[in-house]
């Protein structure tokens, strides 16, 4: 923990926006730096201009990469290009925008000329392919909660949600050739030429005015529930006040302030300005704000794309993802009557095992998927998954009457979730959580990282169930062993292990030389550090094998 974690930024850490915006210009990227290629993990690529891992080059070459691809795959429909606050985002939209109109995308751009939150995107691409044949798609602007120095793109597909890795993997690999052939064969125009050509979608009204198909914003209104929303001075800043002002709200937008900066933003735990909203050093503010009898009956914040949610309660503070994620699913399992009795629940496989136990006594089937909200989209998008979150504050679900409403995680949506939670039950949704583990008990959770170099990170992405050798784990039989997900047999770049009270999994980390080890014990803290020390020893010996 960073000493000054969850104080205020002071001058010194904030990113210089000049340095930031030339080096976007003027650095080329070394193609002989791993890190300096582009590379799409689970949310798009992502990096800084600083370190020439996120400059005009790469995006010059990313956006000709999408173009050429929809174009393979017959996707010839409007391409919805939405955008978030980040330093970065700005010259990188204007780019993108200038290769896809020279490639003769039609491309919509938001009619406000704003800041537009991911699953608004999602919901417009869904929207739109609902009733065209000529199927649309989208881009997305934004490193999501990433610190101000860094920038991101990604891309969705027509079924709306973040794109698999065999089209990732097409983009970028095309995309590098582009960086490494000089940006040849690159189409480009003038920015005022892509502008006049672009068409004009209101991203901010085709969103908003389409809620109360998936939340009972009139029993959010009756019950008068006082709701304080921070964007934390991202994309959904404009958002929050129009859905206050449109549902007639009792909702109050704490801060409306944009700082490509984020000079407001308290320290995150390592010292770092990040809009990590799960974070309690990252939210500091909000939960200091709700402590001490608050005007608000909950409250909450987004990360810079409002893809994420950060649940607020006078009673509980800053809500751990897992928790809320516990809570949501037995509410909304509870009160959508139109939500078919085989409609499934969804999770990644580092999500607290709480969950379940949560589905098991709803009497539903559970999806456990590897991390990366696009193991989601099939079942968000055809109805057959009602829920589907990951333990990093991303989610979203089914509208009201069982058809798709996004299939990207939705920040916005979870946060009035918590409102409508409130509003129906007269409790928060941290009581709500603590009557779950009344009945079904309290897990102990957490994430540390252990070494481990490159070489080690590629064996442990390998590792097959035979080559743990281990019987038991903090002191209980080992009843599964997993290098595949339950939920869609997809491989999950590393292991987890199962007792009847506890689990680890172990995944390498892909930017650090570091693994990740997810934990968790219903048996209270004492055995969770057990089983992390056992875990390591597990893996070592795996590694070593």
């Amino acid at each position: 923990m960073h000493p000054r974690a969850g104080q205020q930024a002071r001058p010194e850490d904030l990113v210089d926006l000049d340095a930031l915006l030339g080096a976007y210009d003027q650095r080329r990227p070394d193609m002989g730096d791993p890190a300096q290629r582009v590379v799409f993990g689970t949310s798009g690529h992502r990096g800084s201009s600083l370190d020439g891992a996120f400059n005009e080059s790469h995006i010059l070459a990313i956006a000709q990469s999408v173009a050429e691809y929809r174009a393979s795959q017959g996707i010839d429909g409007p391409l919805f290009i939405g955008r978030d606050t980040h330093g970065l985002s700005e010259p990188a939209f204007r780019t993108t925008l200038e290769v896809l109109i020279a490639n003769g995308v039609e491309v919509m751009i938001d009619s406000r000329d704003g800041f537009t939150p991911t699953p608004a995107v999602s919901h417009a691409i869904l929207t739109h392919n609902r009733t065209n044949s000529r199927q649309a798609d989208g881009v997305l602007i934004t490193p999501s909660h990433n610190p101000p120095r860094d920038g991101g793109i990604k891309y969705n597909p027509p079924s709306g949600g973040p794109a698999g890795s065999d089209a990732t993997a097409a983009i970028a690999a095309r995309a590098n050739q582009l960086i490494e052939g000089g940006l040849a064969d690159v189409k480009r125009v003038s920015f005022d030429k892509a502008q006049a050509e672009a068409g004009r979608f209101d991203f901010l009204s085709a969103y908003i005015d389409d809620l109360p198909s998936v939340l009972d914003l009139d029993l959010i209104r009756d019950a008068g529930v006082r709701i304080g929303a921070d964007p934390l001075g991202g994309a959904a800043v404009a958002y929050w006040g129009e859905v206050a002002n449109r549902h007639r709200l009792n909702l109050t937008v704490v801060n409306d302030a944009v700082d490509p900066r984020w000079a407001f933003m308290p320290l995150d735990a390592d010292g770092k300005i990040r809009m990590d909203c799960s974070s309690p050093s990252a939210m500091a503010n909000l939960i200091g704000m709700m402590q001490g009898g608050s005007a608000y009956d909950v409250a909450f914040g987004n990360d810079a794309d409002a893809d994420r949610h950060g649940i607020v309660t006078p009673d509980g503070g800053l809500m751990n993802p897992n928790h809320f994620l516990a809570a949501a699913i037995a509410y909304l399992f509870a009160n959508r009557p139109g939500w078919g009795a085989d409609v499934a629940v969804g999770k990644t496989l580092v999500s607290s095992s709480m969950i379940d136990r949560v589905v098991a006594g709803l009497g539903r089937r559970l999806l456990e998927v590897p991390v990366g909200f696009k193991h989601f989209v099939p079942g968000l998008l055809d109805g057959s998954v009602g829920f589907g979150g990951e333990e990093s504050a991303g989610a979203s679900f089914l509208r009201r009457d069982g058809s798709v409403w996004s299939t990207d995680k939705d920040g916005l949506l979870l946060c009035l979730l918590a409102a409508e939670i409130q509003a129906r039950t007269g409790q928060s949704a941290s009581q709500l959580y603590a009557g779950l583990t009344d009945r079904y008990g309290a897990p102990a959770y957490a994430r540390i990282d252990a070494p481990a170099d490159r070489a080690q990170k590629a064996r442990l992405a390998a590792l097959s169930p035979a080559d743990v050798t281990a019987q038991t784990l903090a002191g209980q039989p080992i009843v599964d062993i997993m290098t595949k997900a339950s939920g869609n047999g997809e491989a999950i770049g590393g292991l987890k292990v199962v007792t009847a009270d506890a689990w680890f999994a172990a995944r390498p980390s892909g930017t650090e030389d570091v693994y990740k080890i997810y934990a968790e014990s219903f048996l209270g803290p004492d055995h969770l550090a057990q089983v992390q020390g056992e875990a390591k020893q597990v893996v070592g010996a795996a590694l070593a094998g």
